[in-house]
């Protein structure tokens, strides 16, 4: 059963040895149904007792992900978890380049539920089962057995989303596309659906290399920038070649995305609604540990598509 309280707390509520309750908690068997019984009800009495003192329930956030990106979440939880939760909750952000790490010191410290953000090694997924709390995966997704439910966006969908725009926009128009930060999912989901494009890549959108990869190649007419950051430097490093291009599709909509629409030197930003998928994957947590009712249900999100046209009022 997961839970985040100590053996002797519940072994002292239970009325029961430590010894007992680790039985119990580890289904090592050599224990009455009614002690078994004792031992979760002592952790709903705990759970009960926690929520009504006021304590917050804290939930963990491991991130593998880019700072940027990091930030974003970071405020989505601060904007959006004090809207919905019936009880104080305070998340944890751990931004991180060893999931592992991070999910190991989440394991040795007092946590009501965590909410992961890491490629679906097998390393990961190990260090997740090793857990005793709730865990919701937020756009990369573990086997079911290892957490209670997934939310976000598919990373291999939005590439492919990309690329589809990017096909639709250009049209029968000859050119071919430069992709900025392409990595993983993304671009392989991009690569699928566009075939027959030269793709050119950029690691970055650093104005040397950059500028260095559009004089050696005339024939770019399209954009594909996987990445969340750095849009105005392309655009920047476009004009220094005097040079156009056709279409520019890009990710996330923040304050420089949102400018750069409203300015029509972006074609589309692909954008994740981060809070509604933040606010799922905390409702999960709390209906796991008993906090709030109903089932406990994943919530893939879709791709939202941006465009100069429908840019929210209220964005930035």
């Amino acid at each position: 059963m997961k839970h985040p309280y100590r053996i002797r707390e519940i072994a002292a509520r239970a009325g029961l040895s430590p010894a007992t309750v680790d039985r119990v908690l580890h289904s090592r068997g050599g224990v009455r149904d009614s002690t078994a019984r004792a031992v979760h009800q002592a952790i709903a009495d705990l759970d009960r007792q926690q929520s009504q003192s006021g304590r917050p329930f804290v939930i963990d956030v491991v991130l593998r992900t880019s700072r940027r990106f990091g930030a974003a979440v970071r405020a989505a939880c601060e904007a959006e978890v004090p809207e919905f939760a019936p009880v104080p909750v305070r998340t944890r952000p751990h931004l991180t380049d060893d999931p592992v790490a991070a999910l190991d010191r989440v394991g040795r410290s007092r946590s009501h539920g965590l909410i992961l953000l890491a490629p679906p090694a097998p390393e990961v997924a190990e260090a997740v089962s090793r857990l005793g709390v709730p865990v919701v995966t937020l756009n990369h997704d573990l086997p079911a057995g290892k957490r209670i439910a997934h939310v976000g966006v598919d990373g291999f969908d939005s590439g492919a989303t990309a690329a589809y725009l990017v096909g639709r926009l250009l049209a029968d128009r000859a050119g071919d596309v430069l992709l900025i930060n392409g990595r993983g999912e993304r671009e392989e989901g991009f690569r699928s659906v566009l075939p027959s494009r030269r793709l050119l890549t950029a690691g970055s959108s650093e104005a040397g290399p950059l500028r260095a990869v559009l004089a050696a190649n005339p024939s770019i007419r399209a954009v594909y920038s996987a990445g969340t950051r750095g849009n105005a430097a392309v655009v920047s490093a476009f004009a220094a070649e005097r040079r156009n291009y056709d279409v520019f599709v890009a990710h996330g909509l923040d304050q420089e995305n949102a400018d750069l629409l409203r300015e029509h030197r972006i074609s589309a930003v692909l954008h994740q609604d981060l809070r509604a998928d933040l606010r799922h994957a905390c409702q999960a947590i709390l209906r796991a540990q008993g906090v709030l009712p109903g089932p406990i249900r994943s919530h893939p999100s879709a791709v939202h598509v941006i465009t100069p046209f429908n840019v929210p009022p209220a964005a930035f």
